[in-house]
């Protein structure tokens, strides 16, 4: 299959070296010193299940210089979707699929703006990994997942064809029953774990292990819940409960990739993520008084770091 891996970092790395190492053709969107890695290099990933060297690996900034795409897997931060879609848009053909996976709830909307919504899937992953140098990405920890399904939860060819796909790459693939409420807990998750450690400078084992940054958490988790309600997703009662039973197996050196980029002071996905539920708060009448105190907490260091305002409005 001819498969564009739009943004080459931890997650679009990871997944498209798997997806090469299974002989599909691969071509890398990369932008700088990165791309020119993997240009001269190749692309390595470095992995508890195996690691693998892409080489000779196809790589370029420029997505309109590939044609006859078969998949496009959006894998480029939050704040950078609505540029790609505006890209993507340019090569699309008729067979083309796009499936993004992005943290945050609002993605499809974002892409669907600008692209014909024949053309997407829901999707999320389930990946720890990062760029550990140019050219080289690095798998930490967490099995590598991807989740997926047509908006509508409709099984067509095309998903089964695609689950297949990412089968026979070795990767940990779920068909999703309703693909809505599987980015809902993704996003329960990561946006639960992740601007608290960046704003503690914690791990997430030493959060989990303060009873009291413990409670912050589950607050943050139980006002996404609420809000998710209000837009009409279905979630499980036992949501929070798992997700904790998920964060308390982990590494206890784990961090998540908004915490490394608040840290590095690179533009992060706050906005796409605890600052998603404050807005949607606002605009629901749903208080969030534990993801405004974070998102605002750490609103001063994101301006610093580049990234726009959203969320109008106070604790």
């Amino acid at each position: 299959m001819n498969i564009v891996i739009y943004g080459t970092g931890g997650v679009g790395g990871y997944f498209g070296a798997r997806l090469a190492q299974a002989g599909n053709n691969i071509t890398f969107i990369a932008r700088g010193k990165h791309l020119e890695a993997i240009q001269k290099n190749g692309l390595q990933l470095i992995s508890p299940k195996g690691d693998y060297m892409v080489y000779p690996a196809h790589a370029t900034a420029n997505i309109a210089e590939v044609t006859d795409i078969d998949l496009i897997l959006v894998c480029v931060k939050a704040r950078q979707l609505e540029t790609a879609a505006k890209e993507i848009n340019q090569v699309l053909s008729e067979k083309t699929m796009v499936i993004s996976l992005l943290n945050g709830v609002n993605n499809t909307e974002v892409l669907g703006a600008v692209i014909n919504k024949k053309h997407l899937l829901g999707g999320l992953c389930k990946v720890v990994s990062k760029i550990e140098d140019f050219g080289i990405i690095n798998h930490i920890s967490f099995e590598p997942t991807i989740v997926f399904g047509e908006l509508d939860n409709v099984k067509t060819e095309r998903a089964f064809s695609l689950e297949k796909l990412f089968l026979n790459a070795g990767i940990t693939t779920k068909l999703a029953e309703n693909i809505q409420t599987e980015i809902w807990t993704k996003f329960l998750f990561i946006s639960t774990i992740s601007a608290i450690g960046a704003l503690t400078r914690a791990t997430l084992g030493e959060i989990i292990s303060s009873p009291q940054l413990k409670e912050i958490m589950n607050q943050t988790a139980k006002e996404i819940v609420l809000v998710a309600k209000a837009k009409g997703i279905s979630l499980p009662e036992t949501i929070v409960e798992k997700q904790f039973q998920i964060m308390e197996s982990q590494p206890y050196d784990t961090t998540s990739s908004l915490q490394r980029d608040v840290l590095e002071g690179k533009p992060s996905e706050l906005e796409a993520q605890n600052g998603a539920v404050v807005k949607m708060g606002l605009e629901l009448g749903i208080p969030t008084p534990t993801n405004s105190f974070i998102y605002y907490c750490l609103l001063p260091q994101e301006k610093k770091a580049g990234s726009p305002l959203t969320p109008k409005g106070g604790i």
